[in-house]
């Protein structure tokens, strides 16, 4: 059996045993992220300050505006459910930044809320890499149209 077998027969099984309050979950991740993306624009300054902060102080103001950018699409994207893995490809590496390289004694940090946001974060978008957006998307509503096994 080839890998894009095996992939297909995963997200399958997901689909089918994918129970709708996960969609919803999928949305409200979407829509956090969306918000902290704004967020992140509304106050560049502390962004920048964490970035600052970090074991990486070559870390450049271009990426504080990815992370910003990545988080408003990625977090539409994810909220809808349109192409919804890619998506998630996008925000692994700003959360995995955020979990482990980011010090958490300063900035958005404090009392730590920020960083255990960030784990929850991490491990629902790991979560939804592994079983898809589910039924409630617009990525299963495409496939649904066009996929000629189903036919």
């Amino acid at each position: 059996m080839n890998v894009t077998q095996d992939l297909n027969r995963v997200e399958r099984w997901a689909d089918t045993h994918h129970p709708l309050w996960i969609d919803f979950l999928r949305m409200a991740l979407g829509i956090f992220i969306f918000v902290k993306g704004w967020l992140f624009i509304q106050d560049t300054a502390a962004l920048q300050q964490i970035m600052n902060n970090s074991q990486f102080q070559w870390v450049s103001f271009g990426i504080a505006h990815y992370v910003a950018f990545a988080h408003l699409v990625g977090g539409i994207l994810i909220a809808i459910g349109l192409i919804t893995r890619a998506a998630i490809l996008f925000q692994i590496p700003i959360l995995i930044g955020a979990v482990f390289f980011i010090n958490p004694e300063r900035g958005f940090y404090s009392q730590n809320t920020e960083l255990w946001s960030s784990i929850i974060v991490l491990a629902l978008l790991i979560f939804f890499l592994i079983f898809g957006s589910g039924r409630l998307s617009a990525d299963y509503r495409i496939k649904e149209k066009h996929d000629p096994l189903d036919n």
